[in-house]
């Protein structure tokens, strides 16, 4: 079994991301300490961080988008309610996955910035220049309690 010194993990990295990937868990398995390819390390688990805020944050974006449907897309309710409401469920359902104390708290943080993304794509979908709320009209305890639905036609 072949053991990797730093400068080797240095150059795996850019050769076979996967297989540095395994030798550094092996490292830190060891107790390697001091083979660690620290700074490609860090890359990884920031990059790791990212992909997991984007994966959440982007779930909350179609359930807004679902509410927002929902509550003002009044010609197009009865006949896609239905469709919204799933929708709703399932993204819950994925997004509750994923979802940690670390990335609920960054929702939270996030929430009306994330709104205002979905905002634009439902503007855009439904043609509307109505006024919506400013910010999120949505806790984010309501978006993702799975048997709240706010779909009261305004």
């Amino acid at each position: 079994m072949k053991t990797f010194t730093q400068n080797q993990l240095n150059n795996l990295y850019e050769i076979d991301e996967h297989l540095w990937l395994e030798e550094t868990i092996k490292i830190l398995k060891e107790n390697r300490l001091y083979d660690l390819n620290v700074e490609n390390l860090i890359e990884e688990l920031e990059s790791l961080s990212k992909k997991d805020k984007n994966r959440v944050s982007s779930f909350l974006e179609q359930i807004i988008r679902h509410f927002l449907l929902l509550q003002y897309w009044t010609i197009e309710y009865e006949r896609n309610k239905n469709h919204w409401r799933a929708e709703i469920i399932s993204l819950r359902t994925q997004l509750k996955k994923y979802l940690t104390t670390n990335l609920h708290n960054y929702l939270a943080d996030e929430l009306n910035l994330i709104y205002q993304d979905a905002l634009e794509y439902v503007q855009e979908k439904t043609g509307f220049s109505i006024d919506f709320p400013e910010e999120c009209p949505y806790t984010l305890e309501q978006l993702l309690d799975k048997k709240w639905f706010n779909d009261n036609v305004t």
